[in-house]
């Protein structure tokens, strides 16, 4: 039986609300500032919910050109841009790999929502026969995942997952397992969303799902507060690069952290809501450190699935206990959801990402907004202010609509001692 390799995180990307530069994201992250604010993309006179989690100022054309700006959807700009500012941040050079051996799996929950109503309103007021060549090309799922495998020329493993808010950690999870058991050498993997839509807006507060606080964005994601009620709506992208270590040492790269665990499960009761006792999330968790061969009490941090919906952030605390035990009390935990809002697909890419900063910085995001804790929500979830200490092992979870439940396990890198 092959031996399993140990994989790294040697670069990374982002695009969202607090910034596409990971230095710009992180220091916000830490400052406890809000990426939440009013919508423009579109008039939202006539919704329910007037704001979210946007990316501002972003021009794909002085990007990408012109040419293949028109080629991708929004969600696939992120995926694309994101997945350039890890290449860049890892400093790895893909022509000199073979390239079977370095693959892309990147996820989202919808893919290109923005696309398909851009021509379904084609269709509807001027016939099918002036419905876009691209149309099909732009809004699927594995757009993202093909378009940055073809602009690199990768040829290995090749995905794209779709498990709603666990997408991006199931991406990476999936990756994670391609180079640990030999599968590939390097990977693309991450997630992106773009489902700030008239549809996507609309059908998330249709299911009353999103927070209502028009009259005070900054404040409306409010993971673990009595007073939450309700997600905010985001889009962007997270990207990491990930290697075999053997591969990165070769190469003199610097790495962020080790992926050390995945595990990932189903609730199998509803297709919305989630376990009321987090038995679906308590496994994936529990899954993830036997994955990583860890004893529960090594864990120093959590960065918290916590969207700030009333049965989602009671049923995520119930199951840190049950899988933590009487360590839960030591534990640190935080939702940066409360900072970005929710990127859906997108979220565990960003969130890993912050998981892997906070080992490097030795500095903990906070979780803003959090004045009333909830009764049933009494762990340290590091209210408000940024927490200064040491963790080096961090879990990041992320559970979405369909039951879908997965964790993912990183650690700070330590060289084996000869």
């Amino acid at each position: 039986m092959r031996t399993p390799r140990r994989v790294v995180i040697t670069g990374m990307g982002v695009v969202t609300a607090l910034g596409d530069s990971l230095d710009a994201f992180w220091s916000s992250l830490c400052e406890g500032r809000s990426g939440v604010g009013p919508l423009t993309l579109f008039d939202t006179t006539d919704f329910k919910v007037h704001f979210g989690g946007q990316v501002r100022d972003w021009d794909p054309v002085a990007r990408f050109g012109a040419k293949e700006a028109r080629h991708l959807d929004r969600f696939a700009q992120f995926a694309m841009a994101a997945s350039i500012s890890a290449v860049e941040d890892s400093g790895i050079d893909f022509g000199k790999y073979a390239p079977h051996s370095c693959g892309v799996i990147i996820g989202s929950g919808i893919g290109g929502l923005n696309e398909f109503e851009t021509q379904h309103a084609t269709m509807i007021h001027k016939g099918p026969s002036r419905i876009s060549p691209f149309t099909i090309p732009k809004l699927m799922v594995n757009a993202a995942s093909g378009q940055v495998s073809i602009r690199w020329g990768l040829r290995g493993p090749n995905s794209a997952i779709a498990t709603a808010c666990a997408s991006a950690a199931n991406a990476i999870g999936d990756a994670f397992k391609s180079i640990q058991f030999g599968h590939s050498d390097v990977m693309i993997t991450g997630g992106s969303e773009a489902a700030i839509t008239h549809m996507g807006l609309g059908g998330f507060a249709s299911m009353r799902a999103l927070s209502t606080r028009n009259d005070n964005p900054t404040r409306a994601s409010r993971p673990f507060d009595r007073d939450r009620d309700g997600f905010v709506l985001s889009e962007g992208a997270g990207i990491l690069i990930l290697e075999a270590e053997e591969v990165a040492l070769a190469r003199g790269a610097r790495i962020y952290a080790e992926m050390l665990g995945y595990g990932m499960s189903a609730d199998g009761s509803h297709i919305t809501a989630p376990d009321e006792q987090g038995r679906g999330a308590a496994r994936a968790m529990q899954l993830c450190l036997e994955d990583a061969e860890l004893d529960p009490s090594v864990v120093g941090y959590i960065n918290a699935h916590g969207t700030s919906t009333g049965l989602g952030d009671l049923a995520e605390t119930r199951a840190m206990k049950t899988v933590f035990g009487s360590h839960v009390e030591k534990l640190l935990v935080s939702s940066t959801k409360s900072e970005l809002g929710h990127l859906l697909g997108a979220s565990g890419g960003v969130e890993l990402i912050a998981s892997a900063m906070a080992i490097n910085h030795n500095v903990l995001p906070p979780t803003i907004n959090l004045e009333n804790p909830d009764e049933g929500c009494d762990l340290d979830y590091i209210p408000n202010v940024a927490r200064e200490t040491r963790v080096d092992y961090v879990m990041s979870n992320s559970f979405g609509f369909g039951g879908h439940n997965a964790s993912l396990l990183i650690g700070r890198y330590r060289p084996a001692t000869s």
